[in-house]
């Protein structure tokens, strides 16, 4: 039997992208799993596919900057299952712009989503995740729970022209040290991703004319590209398999750590 059948998690922005890669490799393994996006087709997509590899998922639409939607998905996991395991934290935009020329708007999206977020969502999920790990050490049971939170390797080196982004994944670095602090003793296990540039919207060439808030410009793209020691960026399913093992038994001993997943390239200079 697999370690993780029977669990039941939580990934949010699983519509796309890291999200779905992890919903989907998650579900492979016996969990059941929340589906979080705000578009409800790509959300839909995941939950049928999750159910017909023969494991189950529910889908709640909507921003967790918003903290009811936070609460919702807990309610939906403690109302079709009755437990939370695993908590993914992944949800995330980029409004890029240099710092001279960034808005306020463009700043607080992107905090709101990533750090306010992970917030609500850890926050949320106290009821049972923190609380039910205090009733189970005084019963005397020692099963941990999971929360993985999705920074990003521009939170630990900077970026250029996208300060907000990096800002909120830095600090997502801090929440997640703080929670692996607070929750320990109730073994909650929280640790951090930082991947790289990995191949999902947010890293496409960029359509300036239909979309010029999703993507990098092809330029910067192909000097990536060039930089990679294996000569390729990542896929989600790098990413998922990082997750997937950080919300397994084979690291219960592991927490308030954040590993890299960046094909060997700490920092990519693409400037000028």
């Amino acid at each position: 039997m697999n370690p993780l059948e029977g669990k039941v998690a939580i990934v949010t922005g699983s519509g796309r992208g890291i999200g779905r890669a992890t919903a989907l490799r998650l579900a492979q393994s016996g969990v059941r799993v929340v589906i979080n996006d705000l578009d409800s087709v790509p959300a839909s997509e995941v939950e049928r596919e999750i159910k017909a590899a023969g494991s189950d998922a529910v889908t709640v639409l909507g921003s967790v900057a918003d903290p009811k939607v936070a609460s919702a998905m807990v309610d939906a996991a403690a109302a079709k299952w009755g437990r939370l395991d695993i908590l993914v934290n992944n949800a995330g935009i980029t409004r890029d712009a240099m710092i001279h020329r960034m808005t306020d708007e463009q700043f607080n999206m992107v905090m709101d989503v990533i750090v306010r977020g992970a917030f609500n969502c850890i926050r949320a999920a106290a009821p049972y995740m923190r609380d039910a790990g205090k009733k189970d050490r005084q019963a005397g049971k020692h099963g941990h729970r999971k929360i993985v939170n999705v920074s990003s390797i521009a939170g630990m080196y900077g970026a250029v022209g996208n300060a907000n982004y990096a800002t909120a994944k830095a600090a997502l670095l801090g929440l997640t040290k703080a929670v692996a602090r607070e929750w320990g003793q109730y073994l909650i296990n929280c640790n951090a991703v930082a991947p790289g540039v990995i191949d999902t919207r947010l890293t496409a060439a960029r359509d300036e004319e239909k979309n010029p808030d999703l993507g990098i410009p092809v330029e910067v793209r192909e000097k990536i590209v060039k930089q990679m020691p294996f000569g390729r960026i990542g896929t989600p399913d790098d990413v998922a398999g990082a997750i997937e093992f950080l919300s397994s038994p084979a690291s219960d001993f592991i927490t308030g750590q954040v590993i890299q997943i960046d094909g060997g390239v700490e920092f990519i200079n693409v400037v000028g």
